[in-house]
């Protein structure tokens, strides 16, 4: 547990008269304060965290406030008694701190005219604390959507203006990361993965630049996770400035789909990793409980090895279960030579690791399953595109580098010895 989430849970448990009917505190006061203290600090915690991450959360809900008024801001264009009037600073509390802000303003033939939402916050302390109070349970993950209806049901917004909002936002959300210029970076590693959202397959692409930085590179939507999708999203990426003939390592978590897409599309010098993760779960699905845990073991202990003994030692394992589990023997089999690429490709610790699964596109998949399981109804395609990229955006903001970034460059100089001879010519 984080200092602070501890801090919050001691705070959450006891309130001051509580602690007065403590044994302990009854009999010796003193021994009170370093708590009291403690349950002051988290407050102020708390609202620090407000400050900080809850900002950009209450100005949206102000503008959607101000449309109630004045009707959705056309740029240039002015109708209705109220109008839009740019927007000046404000001020609103949230609990025992005060949240400074841009609001809305909005002006009619008479004078200013106040925006609802505003003007409740700024008058009513019940009000802010419950805002606040609403806020605070999602305040460490800084998951906001969930919470929306709620704080907009508190002000006093309907939730179609809500949803409309998200639609036209996340509309945009798609449009920015499905037209992103690629052809300004050099990803070393590319990783493909599927998700699947209302019954709509999306394979998407998280791309690793030879700084150790990932980027989503985009998404193709389809009824399956079929060789014509995987197509559609390399072939888009192309588009927009990805040279495929360019040697990088491809990171799949072994669909045939997807080797096949890749093999016709990025030639011969593509170099595919399979996920060892999928591989070792695919494997122990298919055996009893007792002996799942010994092969997956065994299959960690044969990835640990060099490529040749390494597949020796697999091929042995696949022979030994071969009488009685026929399915595990040739799923160990299947795809073999692409579970050791890395390997014969020299790379080692951190960076073999994470090269090594799709993790890191298993990640913001996580937080695109989190976004869309809140909606019930997906009416198309497009809609779950819609939502899937905002998720994915989300999950984007939390990105770090590549763990073991700095060893990419061995995986540079192996994927690309023609490029690194000419570069020391030159």
């Amino acid at each position: 547990m984080t200092k602070s989430k501890a801090k919050l849970h001691i705070a959450s448990k006891f309130s001051l008269d509580q602690l007065s009917e403590q044994p302990l505190f009854a009999t010796n006061p003193d021994a009170a304060l370093p708590l009291l203290s403690m349950i002051g600090q988290a407050q102020l915690s708390i609202d620090d965290l407000l400050g900080q991450l809850s900002r950009q959360f209450i100005e949206q809900l102000l503008v959607l406030s101000a449309q109630s008024v004045a009707g959705t801001q056309h740029k240039g264009r002015h109708t209705g008694e109220v109008r839009w009037h740019g927007a000046q600073p404000g001020v609103v509390r949230l609990g025992q701190s005060k949240l400074r802000l841009k609001r809305p303003r909005l002006r009619s033939a008479s004078g200013e005219v106040a925006v609802p939402a505003y003007a409740a916050l700024s008058t009513d302390a019940d009000l802010s604390r419950r805002i606040a109070d609403i806020l605070v349970c999602n305040v460490s993950t800084r998951k906001y959507a969930r919470v929306v209806h709620r704080c907009a049901d508190e002000l006093g917004i309907s939730k179609s203006a809500v949803s409309r909002q998200f639609v036209k936002q996340s509309a945009q959300a798609l449009a920015q990361l499905m037209s992103r210029d690629l052809s300004q970076h050099d990803f070393v590693a590319i990783y493909v993965d599927g998700v699947i959202v209302a019954k709509h397959h999306i394979i998407a692409a998280v791309g690793v630049d030879a700084q150790g930085n990932k980027r989503i590179l985009g998404m193709a939507c389809g009824s399956s996770e079929n060789a014509k999708v995987v197509k559609d999203l390399l072939s888009g990426l192309a588009q927009r400035g990805l040279d495929l003939n360019v040697p990088r390592l491809w990171v799949i978590d072994g669909s045939k789909a997807l080797r096949s897409g890749i093999e016709q599309l990025c030639g011969k010098d593509a170099k595919v990793q399979r996920c060892r993760i999928h591989k070792i779960r695919n494997v122990a699905e298919r055996l009893p409980k007792d002996r799942a845990e010994q092969v997956r073991w065994l299959m960690k202990q044969a990835f640990k090895l060099d490529a040749a003994k390494g597949k020796h030692r697999l091929k042995e394992l696949a022979k030994d279960l071969k009488a009685q589990h026929p399915d595990a023997a040739a799923s160990i089999l299947e795809g073999l030579d692409e579970m050791f690429t890395i390997t014969e490709l020299g790379i080692t610790g951190e960076l073999a690791r994470c090269l090594a699964t799709t993790n890191v596109i298993e990640s913001p998949n996580s937080v695109v399953r989190r976004v869309s399981g809140r909606v019930t109804n997906y009416k198309d395609a497009e809609m779950a595109l819609r939502w899937t990229a905002a998720g994915f955006l989300e999950a984007e903001k939390s990105f770090k580098k590549l763990r073991g970034h700095a060893d990419l460059k061995i995986l540079i100089s192996r994927l690309r010895p023609a490029a690194q001879q000419l570069k020391r010519a030159a």
